[in-house]
């Protein structure tokens, strides 16, 4: 039989190809409203199904090595391989130790067998990154501080990160990230928990390097499941967890229990009966027959050896009857009235007797709660569905989603308490296949890649609790959003005016004739009126949470529609003791493909089985001295004694996945490709503007620009000198219209256990403290005991727990405040002096960022002003004339200021301009400062409110020192 490689599957698929293109335009009218519609979904997928088929004919090895192959990355992107360290490997085995506990340790046969490699075979991952933002980087001497750690799928036993690469490098592209992929061993050669221990040690690592609240995991089929099962260690073990994590269709139950495992998928590609390979030395292992004759042979081995049966001697390099599994569990259930019996494993990645482990199939911990946000998305029409709908309302609602009763003992009942519900949102895309990112040429997908990306920025955003910049590039990555419509350069529409550029004039981009698809339909009513709930592109906000679900239903053009009620999906409605249990109809479906594969390949599997009994008698297999019995598919249990493992070969390149990465790819490239048009357009326009601009002022730089503009002088620092932590790495050559802050809008509340007002107290402390200290004087006590709050013995300028009692009538500026630097500052008395100044609140409510103080009281002491030793001490600082709901009234000596006026007019001020020597390190007058206007030290007029810096240029005053390094930014410092 030819091998598996690219010749062999070309001529394999070719026939599917040439029908699937018949058939799409003989049959369109029967695929209306389906993903289907679209030929490059319709080929995308048969040519998955029909590859599947073909690789089934082959041993499991030889797809193993074809999805491995090297695959050549694109010049854009730029791939780093790195070893992950070995006591990362061990930390990652102790944490596993822990989890799974004795009994865990002793159904999966050990505790050493699942940590041996092959030799010269060290845990490796992969750095994915686009060249330019890598070039950025290093440019500003930024680390970043956005990475996607992504676990590819395979069912476990096949694909590679090369095989995925097209996939991770648009999920870096998308989210302006650093992708972390790592190469954990696969299935059956390394079953469980061998790439669970591999995936966790490369989360440690990365833990080395960056702060946990700059990560979020992803993972697309069993990598998604990898990631629930990742995250559960992390949160039982106390590790760190993530910002958050993307499951694109999690295979998560691995017992099969939900009903749309049973129907049938004609919209899916995987396969309904299960992974049937041809018999090889790696897969299947050995049945109960077969293990009962080995167990013989090692009998009389040790009989002839002179050892006893109960005996256990490592030295001997015979393997003890324990070091053979007595019986692998068998499962038995009724089929048609009849007892049926399956004795051999029926899936790669583990036994039949831990497929219904927490850790195998995470739908079945006990609870799924205290997890950070997760994005879960399903198929609608893929074979998995159920039990990932199920997933996602577990984790919402823990309680209501209970294992069986069997499995809830005290410890389970303990950690259903202690975690809070998980938030999560829940897409279910209307009849898409699995892992529908995989065809990335696709409309469907690339809504995918948008949600993605939205739900990736907003988790960053919300873990770092700053705005996250990304890539706007819906002008220049157009998706067609006409159900017959295929994607192409020629179909792109291109718009008359672009909406991020209002100071362009119409005429001034014209029209670009594009060419029309023949089989484009008008929009329906439906999706027209829901144009604008499509599916979050850069800078959209999410949706609120509610009940800690976003539950979407999202058709295959983008639109979002609200998901079915809880009782109408059969995943939610399912009996709590019938999840984790073995079904009729996916075993019937398994068993009739079984007895095929035995007919068609009873030779091949009888040349392996008596190849084992060879390898036993000859010798055996070695034996971990731990007294650890491996599974039967493992490869740790099964090197021969005295045979030495052959070298890892080269890798080869392999042509047919590096032409499904490129078609995969296409889309990338374009969208690049028009954006560097895009942007020396841009550029080339603000050269024009600039010289035209230059008598009359046209060409000066927008506040857009400079807001968007990076630190000068010192990389990683502001134009003051200051250190930017976070900083974006915004690349230079792309106009600040294309990007848009992503920033958490509190769509799941208050983070568990926030302090806002303490953590806003020790901000203000530890500056003022810094204040003090450089300007060599201690704390005044400012305000009467009682209403000023006195913490750490200063006094802080704001309410504690929003007291009218406690709140102060001085203001300190802050980064939290609205006012502009420049434009406020403390004022403060000299030591020695009779009282402070102080502004009242008919003044404040003159000042922008007014509204942040929500109460203040004018104290007696606090505003009395000596004026030049004429006005007697205790007399009022300020005489305010006010006009309160047309009655006009005057604020008198000790009385509380409490009202807020609807209408406010300011009649005259009779004092001395105030002394604000004592600000926040700058000597100025400030807006509150009275006096004669256009005068330094005069108060500007109320016409129009100016700001510190316009008044400063135009009395020629000094400019404001800037805040060292050790001060915190204020405003728009």
């Amino acid at each position: 039989m030819p091998p598996l490689n690219t010749a062999t599957i070309g001529m394999a698929v070719t026939p599917t190809v040439v029908s699937t293109l018949f058939s799409h335009y003989l049959n369109h009218k029967g695929v209306r409203q389906k993903p289907t519609e679209q030929l490059s979904y319709d080929e995308g997928l048969h040519l998955i199904r029909s590859f599947l088929a073909f690789a089934s004919s082959r041993p499991v090895e030889e797809l193993q090595a074809f999805t491995g192959q090297w695959v050549p990355h694109p010049s854009w992107v730029r791939v780093d391989e790195v070893e992950i360290p070995k006591d990362k490997l061990s930390y990652a085995a102790n944490l596993l130790h822990e989890q799974l506990g004795p009994q865990g340790i002793k159904r999966v046969g050990g505790r050493d067998w699942w940590q041996w490699r092959k030799p010269k075979s060290p845990m490796m991952a992969e750095w994915i990154e686009m060249k330019a933002d890598y070039e950025e980087r290093k440019k500003n001497a930024d680390p970043g501080n956005r990475v996607m750690l992504y676990v590819h799928g395979g069912a476990f036993f096949f694909g590679s990160v090369n095989e995925h690469r097209f996939m991770i490098q648009r999920h870096a592209r998308k989210l302006r990230a650093r992708a972390f992929a790592p190469k954990y061993r696969l299935a059956p050669q390394f079953p469980f928990p061998c790439g669970l221990q591999d995936c966790l040690a490369a989360y440690l690592y990365l833990l080395t390097q960056y702060e946990p609240k700059t990560i979020i995991l992803a993972g697309d089929s069993a990598g998604g499941g990898m990631v629930v099962s990742l995250l559960v260690i992390l949160r039982d073990q106390g590790i760190p967890l993530p910002a958050g994590a993307v499951l694109i269709s999690p295979w998560v139950d691995l017992t099969h229990s939900f009903p749309s495992v049973a129907g049938d998928c004609p919209l899916d590609y995987v396969p309904p009966s299960g992974f049937h390979h041809r018999p090889s030395r790696a897969w299947p292992p050995p049945d109960e027959d077969e293990m009962e004759e080995l167990k013989k042979i090692a009998v009389e081995q040790k009989k002839g050896d002179g050892v006893k049966e109960d005996s256990s001697d490592s030295n001997s390099g015979i393997p003890t009857i324990g070091d053979v599994i007595d019986k692998p569990t068998r499962l038995s259930l009724m089929i048609d009235g009849q007892q049926i019996d399956i004795k051999e494993q029926i899936q790669m990645y583990t036994t039949n007797e831990m497929i219904n482990h927490p850790l195998v199939s995470p739908v079945l911990q006990p609870t799924l709660g205290g997890l950070p946000p997760l994005l879960i998305m399903t198929g609608g029409g893929e074979i998995l569905r159920d039990e990932q709908i199920y997933l996602a309302h577990k984790c919402a609602h823990p309680e209501k989603y209970l294992p069986p009763e069997a499995m809830m003992d005290d410890p389970a009942w303990a950690q259903l308490k202690q975690y809070p519900p998980t938030d999560v949102q829940l897409q279910v895309w209307d009849d898409l296949c699995h892992v529908a990112t995989t065809l990335s040429f696709t409309r469907p997908a690339k809504y995918q890649y948008r949600a993605i990306a939205q739900f990736g920025a907003w988790a960053l955003a919300r873990a770092q609790r700053r705005d996250i910049d990304i890539l706007d590039d819906d002008d220049v990555s157009v998706i067609s959003g006409h159900e017959g419509g295929d994607e192409s350069d020629e179909d792109i529409p291109s718009p008359a005016v672009d909406p991020t550029e209002p100071n362009v004039e119409p005429k001034q981009k014209p029209k670009k004739k594009t060419k029309r698809p023949k089989n484009k339909r008008a929009k329906t009513v439906a999706e027209l009126e829901n144009e604008a709930n499509a599916v979050g592109k850069a800078g959209d906000p999410l949706p609120p949470f509610h009940q800690h679900m976003i539950r979407q239903r999202v058709t295959t053009t983008g639109l979002i529609l609200p998901l079915s009620e809880h009782s109408d999906l059969p995943a939610c409605c399912m009996d709590r003791n019938a999840i984790g249990q073995i079904k009729a109809g996916p075993v019937r479906k398994w068993l009739a493909h079984k007895r095929k594969f035995d007919s068609r390949f009873a030779s091949t599997k009888s040349k392996v089985h008596k190849q084992r009994i060879k390898d036993m008698r000859e010798g055996g297999y070695e034996v971990f001295p731990g007294g650890d019995v491996p599974p039967p598919s493992a490869l740790a249990g099964r090197r021969k004694i005295g045979h030495r493992e052959k070298d890892q070969k080269k890798e080869k390149t392999s042509w047919g996945l590096s032409l499904w990465g490129v078609w995969g790819s296409k889309h990338d490239k374009m969208t690049m490709a028009r954006g560097e048009k895009a942007d020396r357009a841009a550029d080339r326009e603000a050269s024009t503007k600039a010289v035209q601009g230059a008598d009359g002022g046209e060409g000066a730089r927008s506040y857009t620009d400079i807001e968007n503009q990076k630190g000068t002088g010192v990389q990683g620092k502001t134009a003051a000198g200051v250190d930017r932590p976070g900083l974006s790495t915004r690349p230079s050559g792309l106009s600040g219209s294309r990007y848009k802050s992503v920033s958490d809008k509190g769509q799941t509340g208050p983070h568990e256990g926030e302090d806002h007002e303490r953590s806003h107290i020790d901000e203000i402390l530890a500056y003022r403290k810094g204040e003090l200290e450089e300007q060599h004087h201690e704390a005044p006590e400012v305000g009467a005991t009682g209403k000023r709050p006195i913490v750490d013995g200063l006094a802080t300028p704001f309410s504690l727990g929003k007291k009218a009692e406690t709140a102060s009538m001085i203001t300190l500026q802050s980064g939290r405040s609205r006012m502009t630097a420049g434009t406020t500052s403390i004022l403060q008395s000299p030591p020695g002096t009779s009282a402070s100044a102080a502004a009242s609140r008919d003044n404040l409510s003159l000042m922008p960022g007014a509204d942040d103080f929500t109460s203040a009281e004018v104290d007696d002491q606090s505003a009395e002003i000596s004026q030049a030793g004429k006005q007697p001490t205790g007399g009022s600082a300020l005489k305010h004339e006010v006009m309160v709901n047309g009655n006009q009234q005057e604020a008198s000596k000790g009385e509380e200021a409490r009202i807020v006026p609807q209408e406010v007019e300011v009649r005259n001020y009779a004092t001395q301009p105030l002394d604000a020597t004592r600000g926040i390190g700058m000597s100025l007058p400030t807006p509150l400062t009275p006096g004669t206007p256009g005068t330094l030290g005069s108060r500007p007029g109320l016409d129009r409110f100016v700001t510190a810096d316009e008044f400063m240029s135009s009395s020629g005053a000094p400019t404001p020192t800037v805040p060292t390094a050790s001060e915190p930014k204020l405003n728009g410092a």
